[in-house]
């Protein structure tokens, strides 16, 4: 039975912006509100949410500008040409190895999540490995598919998100969020730290960009795509304080779906709303984790042409599973979280700044030239 092709196996501007959106809207947000209570007073914690987007909408626009560089002969090729194949060798794998840990965490994640709200009685590892199984199965197809998928279940999920938003007003408490702005710098600067490694995910713009039909595009494309999670996740934030209050919100482990439990639909029509919130926020999940997947295996056929696609995922699947495995509790799993945003900051974006920095001083011909 032969796997289904698409017709068209490029992606436009508005592709590249939903990916984006999709790969950074996660289960950071699930958690985001709690962890920014914990750094800031009171609900100043907006203000770190936008200084961290500022920051990040540059870094991606930096990040798209100089994938614009390499958009025929993709990455590992220009590194090897910018800075020898030897160190190239070790960006690149580098890379791969932080994909995979991205997609390790976020399997582990929707079986944490799902657990506690979801199946009670269902061992974690059953639930990890149900998830990842139909990971795999996703990865396995076209990735031209995989921007598709994204295309459909984003509107999902930002409709729903919309929902929960627009009915918890019936719970918010404009008090809540006084007094203003007396955080100090300090804690404000741990919110942007916080703030924008929940934010990451914009670095597949330098697997994608292979994939568009008009790369010179995608660094606007990719802001755009960035700016959508800034502002559902400063929503969610200032709504999760006005609901819950500061001091209340630190001790809820994962306050977006408790504000999807507590708010209030007229008539009583739904008596569970955060099962369905959740189920959704699956699909949000499940296409971050298969376009990390999708980008470990891009850059592994990179470095090793000649083996095939499905080899490289059937190969990396047991690791996943085995790396997903390894947190002992939220403890572990939220120290995790933070070593991955470290190795990303790193690998995804200071090494292709210096890759492109090589570049120009060896002066190595690009792709926009």
């Amino acid at each position: 039975m032969k796997s289904f092709e698409y017709g068209d196996s490029e992606i436009g501007f508005v592709d590249i912006v939903i990916t984006i959106s999709s790969m950074i809207i996660g289960v950071g947000i699930l958690f985001l509100p709690r962890e920014l209570a914990k750094t800031v007073q009171s609900s100043d914690g907006w203000v770190s949410m936008l200084l961290a987007g500022l920051l990040t909408i540059v870094s991606a626009w930096m990040l798209a500008k100089i994938a614009t560089h390499f958009s025929k002969q993709g990455y590992f090729a220009y590194a090897s040409a910018a800075v020898t194949k030897p160190i190239a060798l070790i960006a690149v794998l580098s890379l791969i190895g932080y994909f995979i840990l991205y997609s390790a965490y976020e399997v582990r994640a929707i079986a944490n999540i799902s657990k506690q709200y979801l199946f009670e009685r269902t061992p974690v590892e059953a639930i990890s490995l149900t998830f990842l199984l139909v990971v795999v199965y996703a990865v396995s197809g076209s990735r031209v598919g995989i921007i598709r998928l994204n295309i459909l279940f984003l509107p999902i999920v930002i409709v729903i998100s919309l929902v929960v938003l627009t009915f918890s007003m019936n719970i918010f408490h404009l008090d809540d969020l006084k007094p203003f702005l007396i955080s100090d710098w300090k804690g404000l600067a741990k919110g942007v730290q916080t703030s924008a490694f929940s934010l990451f995910g914009f670095e597949v713009i330098l697997i994608y960009i292979t994939l568009m039909n008009h790369p010179e595009k995608a660094p606007k494309a990719v802001m755009i795509g960035v700016a959508i999670p800034i502002v559902l996740y400063t929503a969610i934030y200032i709504t999760c304080v006005g609901v819950f209050s500061h001091f209340a919100l630190q001790q809820i482990t994962y306050p977006a779906i408790e504000l999807a439990k507590e708010m209030q639909i007229p008539g009583a029509f739904f008596e569970r709303f955060e099962s369905i919130f959740f189920t959704i926020w699956i699909m949000a999940v499940f296409t971050t984790t298969i376009m990390a997947y999708d980008c470990s295996i891009y850059l592994l056929m990179s470095v090793f042409p000649k083996t095939k696609k499905k080899t490289w995922v059937f190969l990396l699947s047991p690791f996943i599973y085995i790396l997903c495995m390894f947190p002992r509790n939220l403890a572990d799993f939220d120290e995790i979280s933070g070593i991955i945003s470290y190795i990303g900051l790193i690998v995804a974006i200071l090494f292709p700044i210096l890759i492109h920095v090589g570049a120009k001083l060896r002066g190595v011909n690009s792709d926009a030239s």
